[in-house]
């Protein structure tokens, strides 16, 4: 009796332990499926600087991640610039970075044109979509999935009709014939060429004396912005420049040049200056009140951004041309979703450069008008 216990006692634990093992070998239930639109979407975004016109293109990709994830998304915004808009080789490093992390999109905005060229290729040999902002035309030897941005000559053409305007041209500013217009009308290209289809620019009665203040000398921007408003101005017999200076997109070397400028022409030989940026329109600005000479030197600038709008409606500056800080970044991060998810983008997205006055600078700041993003569609789409 005892001997066939034990033989049933050792027979239930070999079955216990046949069982347990079955258990253990049997394959565990998949799980469940993860919807495309619910993967962690990581988008590298650099900048060309950490200035105040390149943080508000970062806080609208931030904006738009925050926007799209409220939807079921899951978006990270990665951000990185070099300290300042001539460390080129920093920038270069970043994109290399991201790269090597294996980030979902690259979103650039060149420090110079040249310089990123080698890693964007790299990008493109490692099968990630690069995006361009604060740029049109296309980067030849590389591919792109998507310029977000503006033409940089036309940008400075636009500025150069603000200040002809000023200084006795027709149009919304300064003593020339003033022109009514609707609230929230585009003062772009097309509405400035229209308005000035019929003038003469010889026999006009436009005179001024202005400085320029240009970016990196030499650079893709400044040489284009450059151009773009010598393509105006330069019709004008009554319009004489008295001197251009660099100050590398900077606020601190906008200043000096400034003063440079200042301390050149004298009280009465300069009624204006030109600044190819805000931020070194600000520090023109800046460098103009401190000399007193605010009522007779007026500011021009372009870029916009919150504190510069601000400055505009105060009436510290005349006028400045849009160009879509807050776009990059809203359409930036709305591309790089759509284009994860295996849709196509717009190649070229004009944000249409324009003019912001003091009679509409709160048209751009601190709310700007933003198309909603249709997160239901995409998310419907994707694959």
């Amino acid at each position: 009796m005892f001997r066939k216990m034990k033989w049933f006692s050792v027979a239930g634990v070999i079955l216990v332990i046949a069982v347990v093992l079955a258990a253990c070998a049997a394959p565990a239930p998949p799980p469940p499926e993860e919807e495309p639109w619910e993967r962690h979407i990581v988008i590298g975004w650099t900048p060309p600087d950490i200035t105040g016109v390149f943080k508000t293109a970062t806080d609208y990709f931030v904006a738009a991640a925050e926007d799209g994830n409220a939807q079921g998304f899951d978006i990270e915004v990665l951000a990185q610039s070099p300290a300042t808009h001539v460390a080129f080789a920093d920038q270069v490093a970043i994109i290399e970075d991201y790269i090597e992390r294996k980030v979902d999109v690259i979103a650039i905005s060149p420090i110079e044109v040249e310089v990123v060229k080698p890693a964007i290729a790299k990008a493109n040999e490692q099968g990630i979509p690069v995006i361009i902002v604060n740029l049109l035309e296309p980067i030849a030897g590389v591919d792109v999935d998507s310029y977000i941005g503006f033409d940089n000559t036309m940008a400075g053409i636009i500025s150069a009709y603000a200040l002809v305007d000023y200084f006795g041209g027709p149009g919304v500013l300064g003593e020339g014939d003033m022109v009514d217009i609707e609230e929230g009308t585009y003062i772009d290209l097309a509405w400035w060429e229209d308005l000035y289809a019929d003038v003469d620019p010889a026999t006009i009665d436009v005179e001024a004396k202005v400085a320029i203040i240009e970016g990196i000398a030499g650079g893709f921007f400044s040489t284009a912005r450059l151009n773009g408003f010598h393509a105006v101005i330069d019709d004008y017999p009554g319009i004489e420049v008295v001197g251009t200076l660099p100050a590398d997109w900077n606020r601190e070397k906008g200043i000096k040049a400034a003063e440079d400028l200042l301390s050149a022409n004298p009280s009465g030989s300069l009624d204006g200056i030109w600044a190819a940026s805000n931020e070194m329109g600000l520090g023109a600005m800046l460098a103009v009140e401190a000399a007193g000479r605010e009522d007779e030197v007026k500011i021009f600038t372009n870029d916009v951004t919150p504190e510069s709008a601000d400055r505009v409606a105060e009436g510290r500056m005349v006028a400045e041309t849009h160009h879509g800080f807050p776009e990059w970044g809203w359409y930036g991060t709305e591309f790089a979703v759509t284009i994860v998810c295996g849709m196509d983008v717009p190649q070229i997205f004009d944000i249409r450069p324009r003019t912001m006055y003091q009679d509409n600078a709160r048209l751009f700041y601190p709310e700007p008008a933003l198309e909603s993003i249709d997160w239901a569609g995409i998310k419907a789409a994707c694959q």
